[in-house]
């Protein structure tokens, strides 16, 4: 993805943030694939851990998109750890079992894909909002740290809820969940969006080295790829 500058920055995190079929789980499908491509094709040489809060994960679509690379699919498969959570507690758990993996053999990418569900549901309502707050803080950190410790990309998903005080009137009502909290933790911050058809659009909303630029791309059964029109 040329709008990003190579790919995927290690030691960091880059939040994917978009409505509900944007293209978030396809590229991050993509990414378990491409991570494994020699370093001169733009991979990372590495294993992938994919953290599914939301039964997204499918093996069928890594094996067509390991395809397109010219990767053997059962090696794919075999070189991307999944796990699903099934609370905010044993989705901070997951992280630990990482850590030890990744001590063990060369990881380039963790997936959470996504970072904020499980939050959502186990903390309901006003009155559990700062205890939310507060265990997405700690998730983020110990992200982070695995970041640093083991120079891996981390990429999460996030989606997007309407503002309440945005008015019918603004230019985009819908925001990111997880407000401060992810957004601090977030090195780079990617907005996608619908276009036409097939077409999504790639927004870098925040990035410390990246302009502001957008990219148009497509969801095929190969993952992403170049948009078409």
């Amino acid at each position: 993805m040329f709008l990003l500058g190579g790919g995927m920055e290690t030691g960091s995190i880059t939040e994917l943030f978009g409505e509900f079929r944007t293209g978030k789980t396809q590229l991050c499908h993509t990414l378990c694939v491409t991570c494994q491509l020699p370093v001169n094709q733009g991979g990372g040489e590495g294993k992938a851990i994919y953290v599914d809060t939301e039964g997204c994960f499918r093996p069928e679509n890594l094996a067509q998109i390991a395809e397109r690379f010219g990767l053997n699919a059962d090696d794919v498969l075999d070189n991307v750890a999944v796990a699903r959570a099934q609370n905010s507690e044993h989705q901070m758990q997951l992280l630990t079992q990482a850590s030890a993996m990744m001590a063990e053999s060369r990881y380039a990418l963790i997936v959470v894909d996504s970072a904020t569900a499980l939050f959502r549901t186990d903390f309901v309502g006003r009155g559990e909002l700062a205890e939310r707050q507060q265990q997405l803080a700690l998730f983020m950190r110990q992200l982070q740290r695995l970041a640093n410790e083991y120079g891996v990309a981390v990429v999460i998903t996030n989606q997007v809820v309407s503002s309440p005080d945005s008015s019918m009137f603004a230019k985009d009502p819908l925001k990111p969940i997880g407000g401060n909290i992810i957004a601090h933790a977030s090195t780079t911050r990617l907005k996608l969006r619908k276009g036409r058809g097939e077409t999504r659009v790639c927004k870098v909303i925040d990035s410390p080295t990246l302009p502001e630029a957008e990219a148009s791309f497509a969801i095929t059964g190969q993952g992403i790829n170049d948009a078409t029109d």
